[in-house]
């Protein structure tokens, strides 16, 4: 009997070719969408789920308290020392380790010469992560300053065939290390990336205040715990922990984060990890399934709209004896064969779109056929997508009265028309809804781009200061200026709309001794806010007249109200037991994300610094020639080292990557959805005519005119769309009010974007309804009435 029905929906399928491509197309669309979001959404999912044990790590999180006892905000930047002290004193935990964040570092072994992603890492590090080691023991490869471990992609680029155990390999051109272990390469969703991992303890050397003390915060800190132990009772024993260890630590709280998680789970909220790329995955998830529930209500429609076509087989099948339970497992029959079609042409489209679709979200997608679970996944959902599609249908024609439709007066009632109208609905409220949410995500991420951040990015490059130009900087500076190409030059720790550290270790008049309130620091050098076009509110900045200036600093306005200060020029501050004094005072600029408000800075003075960028501003129209001069200056000057540099502008947008992407993959979304919501509109109005062609023979022979049957039957095809337009504009206005709300600077939302996507949508579904429409009033209405 099965084979019988896949044979009898083979033949209706084929008989009507164009209905069935339609329907395919539809549906493979639809599938298409879903199975790359199902794709993106694994990947996203499976991020540091492949170490073994990964369940018993997790990572240390550091909340800041308000003085009333309440979160503030949270970090991951804890104290150098905190790794050694927690597996010292904390029972439950058995590895502790701190891992500084990865940069490029030179590399070189005899004349080959390259950057690599370098980090620095605890002894036990490969013990606790279990990172998997080609050779080596994970005891002990980190175990003596000298030591460094390699990747097997590094180990194949410099050393080939040979075997790089013993070899040493100069990083920075600074120190020289042995190779004592290679690790297989990480997989590309481990959170923890790197080419080599060198002992912290050379990092600690060259950085002494992350091991300064307890209230100096900087790199990340990894626990694992014993199998039976609780988190909850960890996380209570924790919480005061840095209080216990320096007294004048209170307004900081501990906690752990499960290692699992710290990816999807980057945000906190009230010391919750709340947010982060969850809201994406959750995003896209629910996408999936409404682009998945479009197509399937387009089968719906078009399936119904074939209906009185395939009447009279209904009725013929019927009065020989043919039940309705036959008659629904025939046509099931038949919407599964068109949804398992759907899913090939899927997978094509799939097959053929995923370099595409990894180059725009940046993955190393594919699709998994070797996996058993991915075969009974596509097969089940095959089942369930043609069940979905194919039931109403079915129904439909399974319960046709045989003497009705045999006698030509086949007619629905009123509740079929209104379910057909409302899947119609359904559909363009959520097409309206995803092009309002796309023009409201580009408007936003266009004034991101666009959005006065009180400080210069145009003409502006960033060049690393590495190697011998640490040293030689004001060499290089002096070059450069004479260069011609360049109209000012400054240094800097840090680019200034993306700072990362912070000191508490600042006083100064009316601060008590136990107040540790922070503020984000910069270091700097002259012309710092001339390159950058920082505007004063008040004093000057860094000049080579004052020798008193490698004590001074400059604030923001938001230090100068968070230091409570009315007239701050002038007023003395002790910064790390050096006195100085404030200069001048900078107007408000933004050093992070638009997604946070602008926060408190300071900014001291620093002529040299074993790290930084030198902030170049170009004159306008010479960064070609820019560029040449700087590779010129930088080879004289430090030859070592390959020539890198990094524009303001793409730095900056670097910041907001996860919005760029939902971005794009809204507006390609946006097209897809809108685009099978007009083939279930086309659907519907296929429907319609065949419903009214004796209604309109009728009109045509009492004089109305194809101009007024066509307005007729339009706007009849239009209520629905309408109506669509009123349901959208709230869910559209709620969705995008809680995506904004994660930025502290945004736009509003306007009304006019509503209206703008409610007219594209009628313009669209107008141009969809013509065809049928003017189809059927040019009907000649003697071959319409002739029955009659």
């Amino acid at each position: 009997m099965l084979t019988n029905y896949i044979k009898i929906a083979w033949r209706n399928l084929t008989r009507n070719k164009s209905f069935s491509a339609i329907n395919i197309l539809g549906l493979g669309l639809g599938i298409t969408c879903s199975l790359f979001i199902y794709l993106w959404v694994q990947d996203e999912r499976s991020y540091d789920t492949f170490l073994p044990d990964s369940d018993q790590l997790y990572k240390v999180v550091i909340h800041n308290k308000e003085k009333n006892g309440s979160i503030a905000n949270s970090m991951d930047a804890t104290p150098g020392r905190l790794s050694e002290a927690l597996k010292q004193e904390i029972p439950e935990i058995t590895e502790a380790c701190t891992v500084i964040w990865d940069y490029k570092q030179l590399v070189s072994i005899g004349t080959k010469i390259g950057k690599e992603n370098g980090r620095y890492a605890s002894p036990s590090f490969f013990s606790m992560f279990e990172f998997p080691l080609l050779q080596g023991d994970p005891k002990t490869v980190l175990a003596a300053p000298n030591n460094m471990v390699i990747s097997q992609k590094m180990a194949e680029a410099y050393f080939g065939a040979e075997n790089p155990i013993g070899k040493i390999i100069r990083v920075d051109d600074k120190r020289d290390y042995m190779v004592t272990g290679v690790s297989a390469n990480v997989p590309h969703n481990s959170s923890l990336q790197f080419d080599f991992v060198l002992p912290v303890a050379n990092c600690f050397i060259d950085n002494s205040w992350m091991v300064a003390g307890f209230d100096h915060y900087g790199p990340p800190t990894y626990v694992r715990l014993r199998p039976d132990a609780s988190l909850a009772n960890i996380d209570a024993k924790i919480q005061d922990f840095l209080h216990h260890k320096d007294p004048t630590v209170k307004d900081k709280s501990m906690a752990l984060q499960p290692y699992r998680e710290m990816y999807l789970y980057s945000k906190f909220t009230k010391g919750i990890a709340d947010g982060g790329r969850i809201e994406y995955v959750r995003l896209f998830s629910i996408v999936a399934i409404f682009i998945l529930l479009i197509a399937c209500v387009n089968f719906m429609n078009l399936a119904t709209a074939r209906s009185v076509k395939r009447a009279k087989e209904v009725g013929v099948r019927k009065v020989v004896g043919a039940v309705k339970g036959l008659l629904f497992g025939q046509f099931m029959a038949e919407a599964v064969l068109t949804t398992f079609l759907s899913v090939i042409v899927a997978l094509i489209l799939v097959l053929a779109l995923i370099p595409t679709f990894n180059s725009l979200t940046e993955k190393h997608l594919s699709i998994p056929f070797s996996e058993p679970q991915f075969i009974l996944t596509i097969l089940g959902f095959t089942l369930l997508t043609g069940f979905i599609a194919g039931s109403y249908p079915a129904l439909v024609l399974a319960s046709m009265n045989p003497i009705t439709v045999l006698k030509g007066s086949l007619k629905f009632k009123p509740s079929a028309a209104l379910l057909r109208r409302g899947l119609v609905v359904f559909q363009f409220t959520l097409s309206i809804a995803l092009i309002v949410c796309t023009a409201i995500v580009f408007r936003q991420m266009n004034y991101i781009q666009t959005l006065n951040l009180g400080l210069d990015r145009e003409n502006i490059i960033y060049v690393p200061l590495e190697g011998t130009l640490t040293g030689k900087y004001d060499a290089f500076k002096q070059q450069m200026l004479q260069s011609g190409t360049v109209q000012n030059m400054t240094r800097a720790s840090s680019m200034p709309t993306s700072i990362g550290m912070a000191t508490d270790g600042i006083s100064w008049p009316g601060k008590a001794a136990d107040d540790k309130t922070g503020l984000w620091q910069l270091e700097a050098s002259y012309d710092f806010t001339k390159t950058m076009k920082i505007q004063l509110a008040a004093g000057r900045d860094f000049s080579p007249s004052f020798g008193t200036d490698s004590a001074n600093i400059l604030i923001n306005e938001t230090a100068a109200k968070v230091m409570n200060l009315k007239n701050p020029v002038g007023q003395p501050i002790v910064y790390n037991g050096r006195k100085g004094t404030i200069i001048g005072v900078m107007k408000d600029f933004h050093i992070h994300s638009l997604h946070d408000p602008i926060a408190a800075l300071m900014v001291n003075f620093q002529p040299a610094s074993s790290f930084g960028f030198a902030i170049v501003k170009t004159q306008p129209g010479k960064t070609k020639e820019t560029l040449a001069a700087l590779e010129n200056t930088w080879k004289a000057l430090n030859p070592k080292y390959p020539f890198d540099y990094h524009f303001a502008d793409d730095e900056f947008n670097r910041q907001y990557h996860s919005e760029t992407l939902v971005s794009q993959l809204a507006n390609v979304f946006a097209f897809l959805a809108i685009f099978i919501s007009c083939l279930g509109l086309f659907g519907l109005a296929m429907f319609t005519a065949e419903q009214r062609t004796k209604e309109i023979g009728v009109r045509k022979v009492l004089g109305a005119s194809v101009t007024g049957i066509v307005s007729l039957l339009s706007v009849d095809f239009l209520k629905p769309v309408f109506i669509a337009i009123v349901l959208a504009t709230p869910l559209a206005w709620y969705a995008m009010s809680q995506w904004l709300a994660g930025f502290a600077f945004k736009l509003d939302i306007e009304w006019w974007v509503f209206a703008v996507a409610g007219l594209m949508a009628v313009f669209i579904a107008l141009l969809t309804v013509s065809f049928q429409s003017v189809k059927a009033a040019l009907m000649n209405p003697v071959k319409s009435l002739r029955s009659e």
